[in-house]
C-alpha cells in the first residue's frame, strides 16, 4: 500500500507531510532525502494510532504525487487493527476467537513485533475477512 506524500521547500530544507496522516511530518536537506525520511515518519505515526487504538486512515489517491510504500507486514497489521476497531472486537475477544492468549494479540497489534502472515491471516478470518495477496 502506498500513501501520497507532499514534499515542499522549507527554507534550506524540504518538508514532507502526508494528507491522510497529519502526524507524519519530517524534513530532509534535499527533496530525495525528505522522501527517504518520509517512510520512517509514516511508520512512526502509525505507532501512535496503534498505541491509542485508533483506526489508521486509508490512503487517498496519489493524484500525481510521490508516494511512500508501507511494508506488507505493517499493512496487514493495519488491516487487522482497523477491522478490530470497526467491529468493536477487543484483544481478549480476538484471542478467544483464535483460541490463543490475549498476550498473543498484544503482539499481533504491535508494529515492533514480527508476526507470521499466517497468524495475521487467521486474525482476519475469525473477523470474517479474507486476506488476498497479488503481484502486479
Amino acid at each position: 500500500m502506498q500513501y501520497p506524500v507532499i514534499i515542499e521547500p522549507d527554507g534550506n530544507n524540504y518538508m514532507a507531510s502526508f494528507p491522510d496522516i497529519p502526524e507524519a511530518l519530517t524534513c530532509g536537506k534535499t527533496y530525495q532525502d525528505a522522501l527517504l525520511q518520509a517512510q520512517d515518519a509514516l511508520l512512526t505515526a502509525f505507532e501512535f494510532y496503534f498505541e491509542d487504538q485508533r483506526s489508521v486512515p486509508l490512503p487517498s489517491p496519489a493524484q500525481g504525487r510521490d508516494t511512500v510504500n508501507v511494508p506488507a507486514s505493517v499493512w496487514v497489521k493495519v488491516l487487522v487493527l482497523n477491522t478490530m476497531l470497526e467491529q468493536r472486537i477487543s484483544q481478549a475477544e480476538l484471542a478467544k476467537r483464535m483460541g490463543t492468549r490475549k498476550q498473543e494479540m498484544q503482539r499481533v497489534i504491535n508494529l515492533g513485533h514480527n508476526t507470521k502472515i499466517d497468524t495475521l491471516n487467521r486474525a482476519l478470518e475469525v473477523m470474517g475477512k479474507r486476506l488476498q495477496v497479488s503481484v502486479d
